[in-house]
């Protein structure tokens, strides 16, 4: 089950779930991790952070506030007051979910791991800028060695310098650069990082892009479009991965 980059010829598009299922589901949690493996994705992609006891956190912002029932920054907080936030009535409030998800809490990455480890690969999204956490690369790559998943999971972050950390740290480590623009030589940023694959927002993949990225070995991942007429273009550009919020638009295409 180790993470795949680059698509088999004829094979379908790499499906990822985005923050798990997050159209369906409040993001980044256990529900969302869930929904997103019935919905049919074939990756997990998250988010991490450091919580002030130097636990690494699953969590998209760097505060709490947007996606549980509490204020404040993670970094400012032990894992067991984060452990006390609500992070899914928001969701049922938000989407009139009918109290299906209050209770569900911000996990850890050691209690993802373990869950995804037999069921499926992890795209794990390293959060820095504009606050960073010094030796979060060393703490992520140390976790994926204890849950024995470092082949079963690739790094992404749009801080390449973090990326290129965590090669240092790690040459078996897989990862990806995340950017939102038409950048002049990706395959040289991809090259500086050490990164294995470009995820770039969706907009700017281009069919030169996807040429020139798999001449030079590169996957290509794009995020994070929500129709199926992106999805349909996207596919047939020839794009490895793609990463969305409705896992189940795939079965739509």
């Amino acid at each position: 089950m180790n993470v795949t980059l680059l698509r088999a010829p004829g094979s379908p598009v790499l499906r990822v779930g985005h923050r798990g299922a997050r159209g369906h589901a409040p993001e980044n949690t256990f529900a969302s991790f869930k929904r997103g493996l019935e919905l049919g994705a074939s990756v997990v992609e998250t988010d991490v952070h450091i919580s002030r006891d130097g636990e690494v956190v699953v969590i998209h912002d760097h505060t709490v506030d947007r996606t549980t029932n509490g204020k404040g920054y993670v970094k400012d907080m032990t894992v067991a007051e984060l452990k006390r936030l609500d992070a899914g009535a928001w969701f049922d409030a938000a989407f009139d979910a009918a109290g299906t998800y209050a209770g569900e809490r911000i996990p850890t990455l050691a209690e993802l791991l373990e869950w995804a480890k037999p069921r499926v690969p992890l795209a794990i999204e390293i959060k820095n800028g504009p606050l960073y956490y010094p030796g979060l690369a060393a703490k992520v790559i140390g976790l994926l060695r204890r849950y024995d998943m470092l082949k079963q999971a690739i790094l992404i972050s749009f801080d390449h310098f973090v990326l290129r950390e965590a090669r240092i740290i790690d040459p078996e480590v897989t990862t990806g650069i995340l950017y939102a623009g038409r950048l002049v030589d990706p395959i040289h940023a991809a090259r500086e990082a050490g990164a294995a694959a470009l995820h770039p927002q969706w907009a700017y993949v281009t069919p030169d892009l996807v040429e020139v990225a798999h001449a030079a070995g590169l996957a290509v991942s794009p995020w994070c479009p929500n129709d199926v007429e992106t999805l349909r273009w996207l596919d047939q550009m020839g794009v490895d991965s793609i990463g969305t919020d409705y896992p189940d638009l795939f079965d739509k295409m």
